[in-house]
């Protein structure tokens, strides 16, 4: 009885009528019922070509650029997080950032006084030259590299709490930079007004060297922010290092009394940056060579916040 059951039970559309179907089945094979069995693939090499994956590190570089361009496309969010930011920053103030813009005017005026001095220097040339230098790096420079540093330990818990481009930040940070700017740039356009030096459309030349200013501070941010958020000692050795290049730089005395001496300016690379803003709103024409060695050294400043911001960046949710 349970033997009549099993016999049944193994004959099926492979078995014919003999007896014992199940070992048989495989001489009852016709091309119409292997049509019913599924289709094995072909193993890599025979049936399609195999196509190499790309290299880490050019994974690494073109997501870096996809962040960098949904940041890019985010800027009316990277507008209101910047000016909130201000508002935040000086809640409660009366003045708000034009205290900046007050102490900023206090101290060139006095330095103006004592330097033009100590350099012998006629104070109609000299304190539109310092106010304008004193401005730039204060918060061009020295303002710009300060913000950069913290920039993505900054927004720490908007890191965390959404999924957004790390972009954005640096965006972010920029957009802070330009409202503290815009208060501060009243101070050397008061001094130009005051004194009647106003040369006209030729400061219209700046807008390249402002351009230049703006990608080297979207750059510096991604370079030293991604460092920074990894090893917290490096925004004391930023600002130690500014601090040196200020006196080291032509901000305070004028490039023309080294007296040919200028072959430092040739490894200093915050001249050209100033020059090439600087000189048009002062009626100067930057030399070819200013504006050489400006664009090259954001061409090396955008290289290497690539290359250190592509390796960093699936690690800056966890080091913030």
């Amino acid at each position: 009885m349970f033997g009549a059951t099993t016999s049944r039970s193994c004959i099926g559309p492979l078995a014919g009528p003999q007896e014992g179907g199940c070992g048989r089945a495989a001489d009852q094979l016709t091309p119409k019922s292997m049509s019913i069995l599924p289709e094995i693939p072909a193993p890599d090499g025979m049936g399609r070509q195999h196509v190499a994956p790309a290299p880490r590190q050019v994974r690494r570089v073109v997501a870096a650029l996809r962040d960098i361009g949904a940041g890019l496309t985010m800027w009316r969010l990277a507008l209101s997080l910047g000016w909130l930011d201000i508002r935040l920053r000086y809640r409660g103030s009366a003045l708000g950032p034009f205290w900046l813009t007050l102490s900023s005017a206090i101290m060139i005026g006095a330095m103006g006084l004592i330097y033009g001095r100590l350099f012998h220097m006629d104070l109609h040339g000299y304190l539109p030259y310092l106010a304008l230098s004193m401005i730039l790096w204060q918060v061009g420079v020295s303002g710009v590299l300060g913000e950069a540093c913290t920039c993505f330990t900054d927004a720490e818990r908007m890191i965390r709490a959404v999924r957004l481009p790390f972009f954005l930040q640096a965006m972010r940070m920029m957009v802070r930079t330009a409202i503290v700017f815009g208060h501060n740039i009243v101070v050397p356009l008061g001094v130009f007004l005051l004194l009647g030096v106003w040369h006209g459309a030729a400061m219209l030349m700046a807008l390249p060297g402002v351009a230049l200013w703006l990608v080297n501070g979207l750059a510096s941010a991604l370079l030293l922010g991604s460092i920074c958020a990894r090893f917290r000692d490096i925004p004391p050795i930023v600002g130690s290092v500014v601090q040196v290049a200020f006196y080291v730089t032509p901000v305070m005395w004028s490039a023309s009394q080294l007296k040919g001496r200028d072959w430092w300016f040739e490894l200093n690379p915050f001249y050209p940056l100033l020059e090439v803003v600087r000189g048009p709103l002062l009626g100067q024409v930057p030399a070819l060579r200013i504006w050489v060695e400006a664009g090259l050294g954001s061409g090396l400043l955008c290289l290497a916040a690539l290359y250190v911001f592509s390796r960093s960046r699936s690690q800056l949710a966890f080091w913030v």
